[in-house]
């Protein structure tokens, strides 16, 4: 399967859970959805903005909406530690996300947890979350 053939079916998957939802991704969301899924890791959102548009004529507060709304709808996550952000077209349909971030090359491989986390407060409601692993890959842990 080629890289397009995937970006496209992540593109409909996440058409897929904003219908079943009633939110609406437009095409600048879409369009910043496709870049991060183009990137195949974390971006930051600056770096998004000479890609939006030619001439980089895009505003940071346009890409900022884009990712909150992207980020709520659980269809990107928010890669705290390195302050980017990484295309998820679960859309929170599969529990919480576990990001292991490679402290020596940089990698970060997502994972999914349990829909309902376990020891919340009591009458705490849970509407995303992420859990974020430092460590070493595989590969960089190697002697």
């Amino acid at each position: 399967m080629t890289q397009n053939l995937t970006i496209n079916s992540a593109l409909t998957q996440a058409e897929k859970v904003c219908t079943r939802r009633g939110l609406s991704l437009t095409p600048m969301r879409r369009r910043v959805l496709e870049l991060l899924l183009t990137a195949g890791a974390p971006v930051k959102a600056y770096d998004l903005l000479s890609s939006l548009k030619p001439g980089g004529g895009a505003q940071p507060p346009t890409v900022y909406r884009a990712l909150d709304f992207l980020t709520a709808a659980g269809l990107a996550h928010k890669v705290e530690a390195l302050n980017a952000y990484m295309a998820c077209v679960r859309g929170d349909e599969c529990g919480g996300a576990e990001l292991y971030i490679c402290e020596g090359c940089g990698a970060v491989t997502e994972r999914h947890t349990s829909p309902v986390p376990t020891e919340t407060p009591s009458g705490f409601q849970v509407d995303r979350s992420v859990i974020e692993h430092y460590g070493r890959c595989a590969q960089c842990a190697q002697p």
